[in-house]
């Protein structure tokens, strides 16, 4: 595919906002766009976030200054969160109206279908769309109901570029072009929910990679990332016609930061060979208050470790260090604090950690007394930072759009009468199956089907099995730069009789030949599927059955088979990840113990080109399996992981989420 040659369009910008502030700060910088979510199913639930009577009123603001807004549905939707979800878009469509959903989980491409939602859909980056021959079957799947994919993080340059000459021109391609950066790939990190039922992937991560972490008596934060900020790099992506969209990510900033990222992202994008617009671009995002930045992979050349355990990671600007101590703690600040100015004294997992606002001016190497009671006065040298700030030309923006939006009047938002169809269903028969998964073939291993995973290494001249006795595993993530390779060993596969694939996205049966043989597709545990319709859009698109997240807690697990129109399978016993990433650790050994100061340990592992990193216990749900056949489920998977010399596991309960409820 070639593209056009006439003048492109230029990127939108598009703007975060978790509060009113924030949302008026991304108009007041001018912003083409604006996402945000509410108080339901959206994947940053830690953000103030809006209720549906404010957004409409907000919606109304920006599109009287010809603002779009982006409402972010990208939860994953468990069984019995399918009614209220469709009541929720119902109200927003009939009340807010947004210009788009962002969304990952599948079932709300089916209730924007039966609500007649009247705005586009985007698929988010947790959807995990991260090869380019993904969007072909995107755009052949579902037409005109999705109009824009959201790209990865971690893909450099050329991918981007290779991604982009392979999209069908009614899809559009949106790219994060600054803001934090997690350890983990999009949809593939499951470390807050592991430990506590906090489901990152519905957007309720209590960031357990921020954390000090310990390994061989070395403590350091191995896993905190710098923000992404691609800067003056953002240049080489104005002759990509197909990035639509420049995305800052940041909804649980404020509207400093907003203001500050927005304004320098549009002078980059409007006068990029202007050295003097560039230099100002730059001072903004010095003082926008974020983390250090980082290009992270975008130069494939020059990729940078995000990771750097000897500087801080905190949001905001180190201003000072703690001083005095008792009763008298104070700082003295780097640069001069205003008063309104928000501050933070230390990291959030840290003795005295609190956040307070200046409420008087302090010049430069001026004092500070903190007068405030902590629960644990935090020692000597603790880092204070600067995390926004309401400069009073800032704040007559707001102000003046503050006055603006109340003349709008806030409608009253109906209920909803929506009906979700979820009568119960007779799910295809499959016979019962125990599917143990296997990284290499066993030796002398034979007897029932089994799995092995595949890896884009391997010599299929060397395998001395029998190939169409084998459930064939993807890997949870395929990148642009692989989708050869990978196509090329599928290929070799097929010819030597394999029929069972295990998908781990929903866009990996674009790897595939169209071959007049009958194929069986399975739906991976990566696929993150919880809910009936989900399984309803897997089955139209011709898979054959579904292994269900492992996410799940036990009414979950035990309802969703009378949803399913498909055989279900789960992952019964095994090795599950906490997180998966395509970074190392630069200080972290792989393959050795680490700790969390409560104890939990855990290692990190190369599979391919992907690091995960496994908990030191195996999930485990073999007692609960007679209640599960019973429900209705058909596959049961064990992942047999192979453990390294130097790692013993322990001994412990595997439920994880099955005695609580997933939140």
């Amino acid at each position: 595919m070639t593209f056009k040659t006439e003048k492109s369009i230029p990127p939108l910008i598009l703007a975060p906002a978790g509060n009113k502030d924030s949302f008026l700060a991304a108009l007041a910088a001018g912003a083409d766009a604006v996402y945000c979510g509410l108080k339901q199913f959206s994947a940053r639930m830690e953000a103030p976030n809006f209720s549906l009577e404010e957004m409409a009123s907000l919606v109304e603001l920006a599109h009287g200054r010809k603002t779009e807004v982006y409402i972010t549905l990208n939860s994953l939707l468990k069984p019995t969160d399918i009614e209220s979800a469709g009541k929720f878009l119902d109200q927003l469509n009939r009340w807010v109206r947004p210009d788009a959903l962002i969304i990952q989980d599948l079932s709300l491409i089916r209730l924007a279908r039966q609500i007649g939602f009247k705005g586009k859909l985007h698929l988010s980056t947790l959807a995990n769309v991260s090869f380019p021959a993904a969007l072909n079957m995107i755009h052949q799947e579902f037409g005109s109901e999705i109009n824009r994919v959201v790209l990865p993080r971690e893909l450099n340059i050329d991918e981007i570029k290779q991604t982009a000459e392979a999209c069908p021109d009614e899809l559009d391609l949106e790219v994060f072009v600054h803001g934090a950066l997690c350890y983990g790939i999009s949809g593939r990190c499951y470390w807050s929910s592991y430990m506590g039922g906090k489901s990152g992937i519905r957007g309720r991560c209590v960031q357990p990679c921020r954390r000090f972490y310990t390994q061989s008596k070395e403590t350091k934060r191995f896993f905190s990332c710098q923000d992404l900020s691609l800067d003056v790099l953002v240049k080489v992506l104005l002759s990509i016609p197909k990035i639509r969209v420049w995305k800052i990510e940041g909804r649980k900033k404020g509207p400093h930061y907003v203001y500050y990222t927005v304004s320098a992202y549009k002078m980059l994008r409007d006068h990029a060979g202007d050295p003097q617009m560039k230099k100002g671009a730059l001072g903004m995002l010095e003082q926008a208050l974020g983390r250090p930045g980082t290009h992270y992979h975008f130069l494939p050349q020059r990729p940078q470790n995000p990771i750097n355990t000897e500087d801080q990671t905190g949001s905001g600007r180190l201003i000072a260090r703690m001083k005095g101590g008792g009763a008298q703690p104070f700082i003295v600040p780097h640069e001069e604090l205003l008063p309104g100015d928000l501050l933070r004294v230390g990291y959030e997992d840290a003795p005295g950690h609190t956040v307070f606002r200046a409420v008087k001016y302090v010049p430069k190497k001026g004092r500070l007394y903190l007068n405030r009671k902590f629960r644990k006065t935090p020692p000597k040298h603790t880092p204070v930072f600067l995390i926004d700030r309401r400069e009073k030309a800032l704040q007559d923006l707001l102000t003046d759009l503050g006055e603006q939006l109340d003349t709008f009047k806030t409608p009253k938002v109906e209920a909803s009468r929506f009906r979700a169809d979820i009568s119960p269903k007779t799910p295809t028969t499959f016979p019962q199956l125990d599917l143990p998964v296997w990284r290499y073939p066993k030796p002398g291993f034979s007897g029932n089907p089994f799995g092995l995973w595949l890896s884009s290494d391997l010599d299929l001249e060397a395998l001395q099995i029998d190939v169409s006795a084998v459930w064939w595993w993807l890997p949870p993530v395929i990148w642009p730069s692989e989708e050869d390779r990978w196509m090329s060993l599928i290929h070799g596969l097929l010819k030597k009789g394999a029929r069972a694939f295990v998908l781990n996205a929903p866009w990996q049966p674009a790897l595939f030949p169209r071959t007049g043989r009958k194929l069986s597709f399975w739906a991976g545990p990566f696929c993150n599927i919880a809910n009936g319709w989900a399984i309803d859009v897997l089955a139209d698109m011709g898979f054959d059955g579904v292994i269900v997240s492992p996410e799940l807690g036990a009414q979950d697990y035990t309802g969703l088979p009378e949803q399913s129109r498909l055989p279900l399978g789960l992952v019964l016993s095994g090795n599950w990840p906490l997180s998966i990433s395509r970074v190392r650790p630069k200080d972290l050994k792989t393959e050795f113990g680490f700790a969390s100061p409560k104890g939990e340990q855990a290692w990190l592992q190369q599979h391919g080109s992907e690091y995960w990193v496994y908990p030191n216990w195996k999930l485990d749900l073999s007692a609960k399996k007679e209640v599960l056949q019973a429900s209705g489920y058909s596959l049961f998977v064990s992942l047999q992981e192979p453990l390294p010399k130097q790692i013993h596991l322990k001994q412990r309960k595997g439920l994880w989420n099955w005695d609580i409820d997933l939140s």
